[in-house]
């Protein structure tokens, strides 16, 4: 480091003994955010009320969305002159490097193509592939074995659990692309307290899978279609320790998927009906904050919102406004979905289960039935650079 201005040294041979780090400590973040919100403001900008990462201005026609993830920022919006101004503006005020068009943000790569943009962690996937010596391995076509059902104290314990817990990590920062592997990456992240060797292997057995497409990404199509569809599943005391159940639910914007989670339940659920009437509490109340955000985007959604359940009784159960014994020990916060669905903002429609795409979410697929859901969820490789 420099010598400070105003500070005389006798001796070109003394250094500087830093007492406190000038980078990473705690509050830095929170100072910067503050920081930064305050320039944005100034500048006629708000916050939203659903995603705080998100600030927008909106002027007669014109409206400019900034999305902030700690210093790296991205601008969009439908008046490119005050986008300009605001590289300007903040460039003035922070030193801002101008990287153009998105390409590569946060480990995300966005590629165009005439019908749309595909979206992947490529380069994520090869050196992890890369890191944990799976390149040359033979590729698998499905990310879990469905016949081997894995137990919290099954197999010898690893002489070294940071070596796993640092896999499923990575793991998990994959699925913001990848969702073919969200159910998996849950059910192998049950097991980071205590993990084991039949844990291990199951993790390298999904890198053997990501082997057979590095490429695989999300495509959303530029088409008008803005229309939201969703569909809710659960496999019931799929856990063979706790005997609770996994939900799994998936949104599609359009065509193309925008919010996905695979979950295992809080509480142990008493039926079938009641896991499915579960998973169905947990994509309305998803859908009730997407419809929100959607709106201050400037993107109304059309009303009401079709949501796609495979099992008739949790249809049922969201429907009657009658309490049954079967029912009443359901907790009153899933009883929301009856208010949603008398307030028109969504509607229940039945599906059999093989057109039931969350299935992929709840439970481990078969190679050949999971390589169909693929194309069906929006899951696409990427075109070469």
């Amino acid at each position: 480091m420099q010598t400070p201005p105003g500070l005389e040294v006798s001796s070109s041979h003394l250094v500087c003994k830093l007492n406190k780090s000038l980078y990473g400590l705690k509050q830095a973040s929170r100072q910067w955010y503050d920081k930064l919100t305050e320039v944005l403001y100034s500048r006629g900008y708000v916050h939203s009320m659903h995603d705080y990462s998100l600030f927008y201005r909106k002027q007669n026609s014109s409206v400019v969305f900034v999305a902030v993830y700690v210093d790296d920022v991205l601008l969009t919006g439908t008046d490119s002159k005050e986008i300009d101004q605001l590289k300007v503006f903040l460039h003035d005020k922070f030193k801002i490097k101008d990287l153009g068009q998105l390409h590569y943000f946060l480990g995300l790569e966005i590629l165009y193509k005439s019908d749309g943009i595909v979206v992947s962690q490529r380069k994520f996937v090869l050196d992890l592939l890369k890191d944990y010596e799976c390149l040359h391995c033979p590729p698998l076509t499905s990310p879990l074995d469905p016949t081997i059902k894995l137990k919290a104290k099954q197999g010898t314990p690893l002489s070294d659990p940071t070596f796993y817990r640092k896999l499923i990590g990575k793991l998990n920062f994959l699925t913001n692309t990848r969702l073919d592997i969200a159910y998996g990456v849950q059910h192998l992240s049950q097991f980071m307290q205590d993990p084991r060797e039949p844990h291990l292997k199951a993790a390298y057995r999904m890198l053997r899978y990501l082997k057979g497409d590095p490429t695989l990404g999300l495509y959303f199509r530029n088409e008008g279609d803005l229309s939201l569809t969703a569909y809710c599943d659960s496999d019931w005391a799929a856990c063979p320790d706790s005997r609770r159940s996994v939900s799994g639910y998936i949104v599609f914007l359009g065509g193309s998927p925008i919010s996905w989670k695979s979950k295992k339940q809080e509480t142990i659920s008493l039926s079938s009906a009641e896991a499915e009437y579960r998973a169905l509490r947990k994509v309305v109340g998803e859908l009730v904050w997407l419809s929100r955000l959607l709106e201050e985007l400037t993107v109304s959604p059309h009303l009401p919102i079709p949501v796609h359940c495979d099992s008739l009784s949790a249809l049922h159960i969201a429907r009657n406004p009658v309490f049954y014994e079967r029912t009443k020990h359901i907790e009153v916060d899933c009883h929301f979905v009856r208010t949603k669905l008398q307030e028109g903002l969504i509607s229940l429609h039945h599906i059999g289960t093989g057109q039931q795409l969350a299935d992929v979410l709840t439970k481990a697929l078969t190679g050949i039935k999971h390589s169909s859901v693929l194309g069906k969820l929006g899951v696409t490789p990427s075109p070469p650079t």
